[in-house]
């Protein structure tokens, strides 16, 4: 039995990793951050680094040894809860947000700069842009066992050199100083702003993916495939950061230089303009479409394969994969802006519940892997998390947030919000303590 890849082979899936997760939020969200952050910019991209990479990582982590699948996660909860979560992460990394999205960064940075103005703002510009894109994702997504080949060894390289010369010129000749920052806690902005990459959610998606890479290679058994999907998920982990960094900066150094823009794709679309004219803009135009579509299929794969999973194959995984496109197709058509404004609310309620699922899993064998334990953990980070998803909607929620700021030490982490952290860790005690109890009462018995 295999129980190792050569370098060769392992190099090549986590670079498939890397592009799996290197898609539109990823490109779009850091300059922003920067630009933002100016001279804050290192405090502003650490926070942005342990939500946009470590969480990523340690999701990667976290499905490895639960076997390859977010449902082995939830059902640590209860097998109701394990669907519920599934669905929705799925939903919201795939048709609803994340794909949708892919295709609308693309048009936003790879076309939409080389049409007339009047062009740009025409609905059926973006249309026939999506519908030739998703054409394309939906070709690459009726063999995802070529996904490796296509991907890691074709792809990604050609992708990874693009970006690096837009990252070397303005490493080398910024546009200039650092910006003013209009951020007063750049950590806690970077924290959140990691959130709106999707990524953590997605390495809860991407985990049967890259497991099944693996297995086709030869790893049969589990836990050297945990050990396998380990080493590319730092593969890739080590790209991103590399590119955040690089990313932020030159968000950081823009100046007065790039003027006014609408949302981070603009921004990065001007930043090249300004450091490498024109063929600036036709080389970040083919990265960030190649970048969106990696992820597309990836994201398609993925959710196909849960949903034909979930319905007892009752629907083949070809035709969950047409609906996914057409419904992803038709949201992207809303356009970037939107899509963003949409995705902001769910992020913000998924990800705590994501993050403390992740962190208990890995540390399961400290508590015995108790129910009890995921459950307080969970519905503690819940509480405070649907709150804050429901304060970006426009729900009233100042009496309830006021009551719980005056309770020691919500009052900052609210601000920062990262309320969440206090009554998850509430829990996770309450819980540990029920299952004390329970173990007691056993033994007594």
């Amino acid at each position: 039995m295999k129980q190792a890849l050569s370098f060769k082979e392992l190099f090549a899936i986590g670079l498939m990793t890397f592009s799996l997760f290197l898609g539109a939020g990823n490109i779009i969200f850091p300059p922003t951050l920067g630009h933002d952050a100016g001279s804050k910019m290192w405090e502003a991209v650490l926070g942005f680094l342990i939500t946009g990479v470590g969480l990523p990582l340690l999701g990667v982590a976290a499905v490895a040894r639960a076997g390859g699948n977010i449902q082995h996660i939830g059902h640590r909860i209860h097998p109701m809860f394990a669907t519920i979560f599934s669905v929705l992460t799925y939903l919201s990394i795939g048709p609803l947000l994340a794909i949708p999205r892919t295709s609308a960064v693309a048009f936003e940075i790879g076309v939409a700069p080389f049409l007339p103005e009047a062009a740009k703002t025409s609905a059926w510009s973006l249309f026939v842009y999506s519908v030739v894109f998703f054409g394309i994702t939906y070709w690459l997504c009726l063999n995802p066992s070529k996904l490796v080949n296509r991907f890691g060894k074709v792809i990604t390289p050609f992708m990874i050199a693009l970006l690096a010369i837009l990252l070397i010129r303005g490493a080398l000749a910024p546009l200039g100083d650092y910006t003013p920052t209009t951020l007063e806690k750049p950590f806690s902005k970077g924290f959140l702003e990691g959130y709106n990459t999707m990524d953590t959610l997605a390495a809860l998606v991407f985990g049967i993916v890259i497991a099944n890479a693996v297995r086709e290679r030869g790893i049969s058994e589990q836990k050297a495939r945990a050990k396998v999907i380990m080493q590319s998920g730092f593969i890739a982990a080590i790209g991103l950061s590399l590119l955040y960094i690089g990313l932020t900066y030159l968000g950081a150094t823009s100046g007065p230089a790039v003027g006014a823009y609408e949302n981070g794709g603009q921004l990065i679309t001007l930043l090249s303009k300004h450091l490498l004219g024109q063929t600036g803009l036709t080389l970040l135009g083919f990265a960030v479409t190649f970048a969106c579509l990696t992820t597309a299929v990836g994201l398609i794969i993925s959710c196909a394969a849960f949903f034909s999973k979930i319905t007892g194959n009752r629907l083949s995984y070809r035709a969950i994969m047409t609906m996914l496109i057409l419904s992803s197709l038709t949201i992207s058509n809303f356009g970037l802006s939107t899509i963003l404004k949409i995705s902001v609310p769910l992020l913000v309620t998924l990800y705590p519940i994501a993050i403390v699922l992740i962190v208990l899993t890995l540390c399961g064998r400290a508590f015995q892997e108790h129910r009890s334990v995921y459950t307080g953990g969970v519905i503690g980070a819940a509480l405070i998390s649907v709150l804050d998803g429901l304060t970006v909607t426009g729900v009233k929620t100042e009496r309830i947030t006021e009551a719980l700021s005056k309770l020691p030490l919500m009052s900052d982490l609210m601000s920062q919000g990262m309320g969440w952290i206090i009554p998850a860790l509430l829990g996770i005690i309450i819980g540990g303590i029920v299952s004390l109890s329970s173990f007691r009462k056993t033994v007594t018995q």
